[in-house]
């Protein structure tokens, strides 16, 4: 899947951090394509809920 990325274009690692970490999301306002947190979250916890 994509990254997400701010409307600027940088990669939110914080985010992808905190679905790593099974964080609660903070502000997500800036991002351009706010769709893929979503999806990035479902995989993780799919591959979570593997082991």
């Amino acid at each position: 899947p994509d990254l997400p990325k701010t409307r600027s274009g940088k990669i939110m690692r914080r985010l992808l951090r905190d679905i790593s970490d099974n964080r609660v999301l903070g502000d997500v306002t800036t991002l351009a394509n706010s769709e893929i947190v979503q999806a990035i979250a479902d995989q993780a916890e799919a591959y979570r809920d593997e082991d």
